[in-house]
């Protein structure tokens, strides 16, 4: 469980230094599946240091996968919106509101009773139909990007953040599946070739979520996918289970998780404002008003 909240920690600070960048490129071609801008997105400092810590997220989360239940991870995983609220707050001088707050102690609650309820990692292997149906996946999560780019901004942006999420929760169950990496026998897994493919589908959707529209609307889509998806197919397929007599606990703080991210979803922006960290005080806004004098429009 340290390993999967020292990952959220990386994924939540990557988070702020991904979006300021993404903002900071020029607009692609529209399109949901856009490498261009991905590539662009890479020159930018941020962006690169951004993907260090989800290398090094990524490492954290796989040892989390191999251990825990995928409820578990993914419940820690959800925590890292918390992670970007409060990194928010520190290095882009941005003010979190009582609920806000609230929906930050309501993660760790949930985290905690998660923790609390949490039984051992399920031992099933996983059927081959289930191992061939993630690449099969990741296509349709591709498809469905680019068909995204025909789309007016928000529901776009709410593709973009279903496509990402699918993405990101491929590999989280690919971790898990994947057998013992013995050459040659790990090329002829089909598990390797969606584990890296929806990795890199979830990041390709993921910036061009981050560089138009909706964050708000794109990050609440990936969240609930990312974190729900994994968690059933670990519940009904691999054998994960809470400990006995606890489930109701496990629901109850899993819930508790996802809401939790659920209402800090606008930090997945949290470069909406302020693109390249802080104004001066001098130049800052009054809080509360735009530079017409009229109160905020809140995505």
């Amino acid at each position: 469980m340290v390993c999967a909240l020292a990952s959220a920690c990386c994924f939540g600070t990557a988070s702020v230094l991904q979006a300021v960048a993404a903002r900071a490129v020029e607009t692609g071609s529209g399109s949901g599946v856009d490498p261009v801008l991905l590539l662009r997105a890479l020159r930018q400092w941020r962006y690169a240091a951004g993907l260090c810590l989800d290398g090094l997220g990524f490492l954290l989360q796989v040892v989390a996968l191999r251990s825990l239940p995928l409820y578990a991870v993914g419940a820690s995983l959800a925590a890292s919106l918390a992670v970007t609220a409060v990194v928010a707050v520190w290095l882009l001088d941005a003010r979190l509101s009582v609920a806000e707050w609230a929906a930050v102690a309501t993660m760790c609650v949930g985290l905690a009773l998660v923790v609390l309820a949490s039984g051992a990692q399920g031992q099933h292997p996983g059927a081959a139909a289930l191992r061939w149906s993630l690449p099969g996946l990741v296509l349709v999560v591709l498809v469905t990007g680019a068909l995204a780019g025909r789309l007016a901004d928000r529901p776009r942006a709410l593709l973009l953040g279903l496509g990402a999420g699918a993405g990101f929760g491929v590999v989280e169950v690919g971790v898990r599946l994947i057998g013992p990496l013995e050459v040659p026998r790990i090329f002829g897994d089909p598990t390797l070739y969606a584990l890296v493919l929806g990795g890199a589908a979830g990041f390709l959707l993921l910036t061009s979520a981050l560089q138009r529209g909706s964050v708000t609307v794109a990050t609440a889509g990936m969240v609930l996918v990312e974190t729900a998806g994994p968690a059933v197919v670990g519940l009904l397929w691999l054998g994960d289970r809470p400990r006995s007599g606890f489930e109701w606990l496990a629901a109850a703080g899993f819930l508790a998780s996802v809401a939790g991210a659920l209402a800090l979803t606008r930090f997945g922006d949290p470069a909406a404002e302020v693109r390249d960290g802080p104004e001066p005080p001098s130049r800052r806004r009054r809080p509360g008003r735009t530079p017409g004098g009229q109160p905020p429009q809140r995505q």
